[in-house]
């Protein structure tokens, strides 16, 4: 037979003892549990730590490579990714003072195009290090300065041949000659021409921060102070003779020139107002003002019109010196009109595919 335990046994009350204490102790748990629980309700919504954000820059160095001997030059470091070419240039000149950032040229293959100042140097890395290289440009100065320079001295020069000054004619030939009105129309309109030249190009054109080289400066010098002298000193002489047809070819060949001068500059005030609006994605269009029409025909009505002044300027004064000059400058501008007609054609193609470059039919 089993015999039934006493449940008043020591060892009963042991057991009684230890599940007694189990239970106290889990429902101590419960309430601190519970506790804890209200605590953080009552507290809102744990928001957890913000993690350490570990930024890492990479930094490039771009060495600097002679184009022709193709040694190195330097090594400007720690160049920063959205650094440009004219950073780039900045740091070069204070490591080497002899050359400034207007007279750096730089490369990314040897005979490859020169890169603008406004490349990043991302754009041109393809590891750490970017190899570029350097030449020489030569002395340079500003669009600014190149241009004021290029026309004011026609401007003086052919005031000095309308004065007749002693050393350039005789003074009692100068005094028994009669002038003709063609002569002095003829000095207010070369006069015109460059004054409108100069004022556009303070403050009509704007240029952008890009150099030339001194030597360009000086070849257009040479050019047109040199063919001004020639047509001021054949005009302005005390033998000059009048146009054949007289009175009548002086006044539409005059008429024809102050009318090409005011399109010309309505054409570069409306190319001036499209970079200035920063409107860059359609081609200039006409407006209600009548020298704008031409726009429809050619695609670069300023040398059009350029060249309709000086071809104006021949009838007027029937010279051959002028034709000579005339007939160089069309053929110049056809040549800057047929360069810039094919950007025009990759920027806006649809507009421009129909266009003439400077003349319809012909460029």
């Amino acid at each position: 037979m089993l015999k039934r335990q006493n449940p008043s046994t020591p060892e009963h009350r042991r057991n009684l003892a230890a599940h007694g204490g189990a239970l106290s102790m889990s429902h101590n748990d419960s309430r601190s549990f519970f506790s804890l629980s209200q605590l953080v309700l009552s507290a809102g919504q744990i928001k957890p730590l913000p993690a350490l954000k570990h930024s890492k820059v990479t930094y490039f160095e771009v060495e600097i490579v002679d184009v022709q001997s193709k040694k190195q030059i330097c090594i400007v470091d720690k160049v920063p990714p959205a650094s440009t070419l004219l950073d780039v240039k900045h740091k070069f000149h204070k490591a080497c003072p002899q050359w400034y950032p207007s007279r750096v040229g730089l490369q990314l293959e040897r005979n490859g195009p020169f890169l603008k100042d406004s490349v990043s140097i991302q754009s041109l890395a393809v590891s750490s290090i970017v190899t570029l290289y350097f030449t020489d440009l030569g002395q340079q100065v500003g669009w600014t300065t190149f241009f004021l320079t290029e026309y004011t001295g026609p401007l003086l020069i052919y005031l000095l041949f309308y004065i007749r000054l002693s050393t350039i004619y005789d003074q009692v030939e100068s005094r028994k000659n009669f002038r003709h009105p063609v002569v002095h129309l003829a000095c207010f309109c070369h006069c015109l021409h460059y004054i409108r030249h100069l004022l556009e190009t303070l403050f009509v054109h704007k240029f952008s921060e890009g150099h030339t080289p001194l030597k360009n400066m000086i070849k257009g010098c040479a050019f047109y102070w040199g063919f001004t002298s020639w047509i001021a000193y054949y005009i302005n002489h005390p033998r000059y003779t009048p146009p054949s047809f007289g009175h009548k070819q002086v006044s539409y060949a005059a008429l024809a020139f102050l009318m090409c001068e005011a399109g010309n500059h309505f054409i570069n005030v409306a190319l001036a107002h499209q970079t200035n609006s920063g409107n860059r994605t359609c081609f200039p269009s006409p407006t209600y003002n009548p020298f704008t029409w031409l726009f429809l025909l050619v695609s670069c009505p300023n040398y059009t019109y350029e060249a309709g002044s000086w071809i104006s300027f021949t009838v007027m004064t029937q010279t051959l010196p002028v034709g000579i000059f005339a007939f160089l400058m069309v053929i110049q501008m056809s040549l800057w009109a047929q360069k810039k007609h094919k950007l025009y054609l990759k920027r806006f193609y649809p507009e421009v595919r129909r266009k003439a470059a400077m003349i319809p039919i012909i460029f």
